[in-house]
């Protein structure tokens, strides 16, 4: 074997349940999957197929650690999200397969400059640094697929103490089950995959010394306070 030039990177993994650590080999994201935070983006819902961007696999923070401001934002904002952690992996999914690549599920909160997004958007340019910068895609205990039922389940954000978003999965325009085979249709998945499936309405921004606890029903809580 080649030695390597410079020290390999560590692998990023999340907390699982069951006391081991799941292995995070990519970070995929679906956008405005819930209709009413579409249209608060100012988007029809009823028009969009599901689109994807990424962020990069070590900008998880996980085990309730703190969350640093990132540079470059005056506003940044929270997203709730349903995370899907994939034990096995396929490409051109069906839907009727597609839950059978599930390991488990967590509760994530992605994390969004939103001013250079908006930018970005505004001059037909890329987002990836509105989204995939560092400790931007925080992510609490995997629990099991065996007995979540990714359909269904109230979703809500507070930001200390005071509600912000509040939803239910049951909103999801595409399901769980389309939406892996909706990515399955451009990249190859794999084992260590994670896929945050999209926010409720009522995004809005933190500040430093915030804390953040996002809840699922079913599934559990994930908590940071941005530092």
């Amino acid at each position: 074997m080649t030695d390597l030039v410079v020290p390999a990177p560590s692998l990023p993994s999340v907390p699982t349940a069951t006391g081991g650590r799941f292995p995070v080999r990519r970070v995929y994201c679906v956008g405005r999957n819930f209709a009413a935070h579409a249209r608060e983006m100012g988007h029809d819902p009823d028009r969009e197929p599901p689109f994807f961007f990424g962020k990069p696999a070590d900008a998880v923070v996980v085990d309730s650690a703190d969350t640093p401001y990132p540079p470059g934002t005056n506003r940044l904002e929270h997203e709730v999200e349903l995370v899907v952690a994939l034990g096995r992996g396929g490409q051109d999914v069906s839907v009727a397969d597609a839950l059978g690549l599930v390991w488990g599920f967590a509760v994530g909160i992605d994390l969004t400059r939103r001013d250079l997004q908006a930018e970005a958007k505004r001059l037909g340019r890329p987002w990836d640094l509105a989204k995939g910068f560092d400790h931007s895609a925080t992510v609490g205990t995997v629990v099991p697929a065996a007995g979540v039922d990714p359909a269904s389940g109230a979703v809500t954000l507070h930001v200390d103490g005071e509600m912000r978003q509040s939803g239910d999965l049951a909103d999801q325009i595409w399901s769980v089950a389309e939406t892996i085979a909706a990515l399955s249709r451009s990249v190859a998945l794999a084992p260590g995959d994670l896929l945050f499936t999209g926010t409720p309405e009522g995004v809005g921004p933190v500040e430093r010394g915030s804390v953040l606890r996002g809840a699922i029903d079913g599934v559990g809580v994930v908590e940071t306070r941005i530092v």
